[in-house]
């Protein structure tokens, strides 16, 4: 038997997996709730979580919830209807979104489960899958302070970086800031890449330049890993889940009333590569069609680098 809350986790994915393990092997009493993809599911079963079918269910078992699922729709769809977590939801429950998401739909969604004694913790991720799995992420958590306090231990099982950004709505925000930078960088290097060898600056000149200078960091880092060394699991985040992300913070500045001239053209290359097709490429593989829009295979030009 254990003193600690009973933990929920909805969205065992790539990232979600590694989480939920961790929280597990922090000593918490997992639930978890599965899906089509029974793969995570089932190794968290061996190591002893339970499973439910529903939100409901979950929100009836457990004292604090996670989620780590793709977008708002989705997690708006896990707290209403019958089934939902606000269905069963008990005073007391905190849920942690681990998400990004909409702040506006966390706020709304806020107000709905206040009304029923529970709280949201957003607490939308950093870094990568290897990072989920080793408990090694970055937090940015928006939260009440007794809210806080209370979860603070469990997030520390899955998080090595975490940064208190604000009240409830603030981790989401800060979230879409984080990755409005990154998917910009990621349009800039592949930009940067394709016209230095459309002027002779091999992909790899680009990589060790930029990389050994001060603009060189790790994002940089983990982006060159593909468009040069072509490692198609340096960055596994799709371009479908940028897209989502970049769409949001844009949908933030204009609540704002904010000039966002970059973030506008980012979601523009973004929208571009989910429309012809490929939304479900990894984050790096924009230079390949940023490349081919300008009549050039960026794998042969790291051949002819070579």
């Amino acid at each position: 038997m254990t003193d600690k809350p009973t933990v929920g986790f909805i969205g065992v994915g790539l990232m979600g997996h590694g989480m939920a393990k961790n929280i597990l092997q922090g000593g918490y009493p997992l639930v978890i709730k599965g899906n089509r993809n029974r793969a995570p599911v089932e190794s968290l079963l061996s190591m002893g979580a339970r499973e439910v079918q529903t939100p409901r269910e979950m929100a009836q078992q457990c004292d604090v919830i996670h989620l780590c699922l793709s977008n708002s729709p989705q997690i708006e769809a896990v707290y209403h209807g019958p089934d939902g977590i606000l269905a069963g939801a008990r005073p007391g429950l905190i849920v942690v979104d681990a998400s990004t998401a909409d702040p506006t739909s966390t706020m709304a969604l806020a107000a709905e489960l206040a009304q029923k004694g529970g709280t949201i913790v957003d607490a939308p991720l950093g870094r990568t899958p290897k990072e989920a799995e080793e408990g090694t992420l970055d937090a940015m958590v928006g939260a009440d302070d007794e809210s806080y306090a209370k979860v603070l231990p469990i997030i520390e099982c899955w998080a090595g970086n975490i940064n208190r950004v604000g009240d409830t709505g603030a981790g989401h925000k800060m979230k879409l800031l984080m990755n409005l930078i990154s998917m910009s960088y990621a349009a800039l290097y592949a930009e940067a890449t394709v016209l230095g060898a459309k002027v002779g600056i091999a992909p790899q000149t680009v990589q060790k330049v930029i990389g050994s200078s001060r603009l060189g960091n790790g994002f940089f880092d983990t982006f060159m890993s593909y468009a040069v060394d072509r490692n198609r699991d340096a960055h596994k985040f799709t371009i479908a889940n940028a897209s989502k992300d970049v769409r949001y913070a844009n949908a933030m500045a204009a609540d704002a009333g904010t000039l966002t001239l970059i973030a506008s053209a980012t979601r523009q290359y973004f929208s571009h590569v989910e429309a012809i097709g490929h939304a479900d490429d990894y984050v790096p593989f924009i230079v390949d069609h940023i490349a081919r829009m300008n009549g050039m295979d960026m794998e042969d030009e790291v051949k002819k680098g070579a």
